[in-house]
């Protein structure tokens, strides 16, 4: 998961937001669907605090010393509508999204780290519809297909979490230490591939997949990698020096009830009628699965206990294609070579990833890789990366 998402977004009226430390408000200007975001240590300053409805690009250009990430969220200042993460200091990204009218929050996010620098943000009427509605031809017909088809998907993955978690919450919490630890990766990739979704929903994803190294003083700890250490417990050198203590029997059970609990309402809000996640969502979401990789799975900090980040890189690269093609029709008409980059790409990752193993047949555990092949992995998948951060304008038509 992002380390952004360890502190969970809660709902800021915009004098709240603007109230956080640090806060730089938005400097006034003229409805515009390009803005500019230099995020720096101590401020997130917007060319303009409002913008009109349709689709809205956001240059974010990181003046600090840290990376950083920026962020657009829906008026309760939780759900994600879009996000640029992995912005090194000195460079730009641009995070395109279509959003209608009404009141939205920005956040910068230096360091990736804690709610962020806030400030609101006005979406004003211009008539304009958005997403499939909002094009015409058989561009609309493709983006509603791809729309329908990623649900679909995600669904799907869903579904197959909710079983296959209770299957792992059941050897866990009765004792099985060896079965839960057969299960924890294979089980965890069906909710890697959907990511972006999960994460959408900003109460959910720290609840459920946060790491211990990222929480603050105090928080609660619940979900996967709480689970995680249990099963492979660390010795005190790894421990800040402190002798592991393992979970007690009734303390196992209330870890997986919650995890189970929480991998329920994530099935519940995803399979709502009310529930959409839009195409310009689904493309922005394919280039996130690959920062996510290159951010905490290449790196070996996600699953830093069972050194199982093999499965979730497969995961994650296996969602981000999966959305990829979902949007291929679309994509190929608008821009063929760039979808011919992406499948040369693709593929390539795909198959270095290969010579590691699978997720049928297990892979090489992080700590093994030399690090030589940790590079080798790591230039794949900025490979991907730079053409799919092209994706989203592309099927958009921004």
């Amino acid at each position: 998961m992002s380390r952004s998402r360890l502190l969970a977004p809660v709902a800021l009226t915009p004098l709240a937001a603007l109230a956080l430390a640090g806060c730089v408000a938005n400097t006034p200007g003229e409805d515009t669907r390009t803005l500019t975001v230099d995020s720096s240590a101590t401020a997130c300053t917007v060319s303009a605090t409002r913008a009109p409805s349709g689709t809205l690009t956001f240059a974010v250009t990181n003046s600090g010393q840290e990376v950083t990430e920026f962020y657009l969220y829906g008026p309760d200042g939780q759900t994600v509508i879009g996000e640029a993460e992995n912005i090194g200091p000195g460079l730009t990204r641009n995070l395109v999204v279509q959003v209608s009218p009404g009141d939205y929050v920005t956040a910068c996010k230096p360091g990736m780290a804690g709610e962020g620098i806030r400030a609101p943000f006005t979406v004003t009427d211009s008539g304009a519809a958005t997403g499939a509605s909002g094009t015409a031809g058989a561009t609309a017909d493709g983006l509603a297909a791809a729309e329908a088809a990623y649900l679909d998907y995600v669904t799907g993955e869903v579904s197959t979490l909710v079983a296959r978690t209770q299957d792992f919450a059941d050897a866990y919490a009765a004792g099985n230490a060896d079965a839960a630890r057969a299960l924890y990766a294979s089980t965890r990739v069906h909710w890697e591939r959907i990511e972006p979704v999960a994460e959408s929903f900003g109460d959910l994803d720290p609840l459920l997949d946060a790491r211990e190294a990222d929480l603050a003083d105090g928080e609660e700890w619940s979900g996967w990698h709480l689970i995680e250490k249990d099963l492979w417990p660390p010795a005190a050198a790894r421990n800040g020096g402190d002798r592991y203590t393992p979970l007690t029997a009734d303390q196992r059970v209330t870890a997986t009830e919650r995890l189970v609990e929480l991998t329920g309402e994530l099935h519940d809000r995803v399979t709502a009628d009310d529930f959409a996640f839009a195409a310009f969502q689904i493309a922005n979401g394919a280039k996130e699965l690959l920062d996510e990789v290159a951010t905490g799975k290449v790196t070996g900090e996600e699953e830093i206990w069972s050194h199982t980040d093999l499965w979730d890189f497969q995961a994650n690269v296996e969602g981000a294609q999966a959305a990829f093609e979902d949007l291929r029709p679309v994509a190929e008409q608008a821009d063929p070579d760039l979808v011919t980059e992406l499948d040369a790409r693709f593929d390539a990752l795909l198959a270095l990833l290969a010579t590691h193993g699978s997720i049928e047949t297990g892979f090489t555990t992080f700590d093994a890789l030399s690090a030589d092949e940790v590079t080798a992995l790591a230039a794949a998948v900025d490979a991907v990366a730079e053409p799919l951060s092209h994706l989203t304008a592309t099927v958009v038509g921004a």
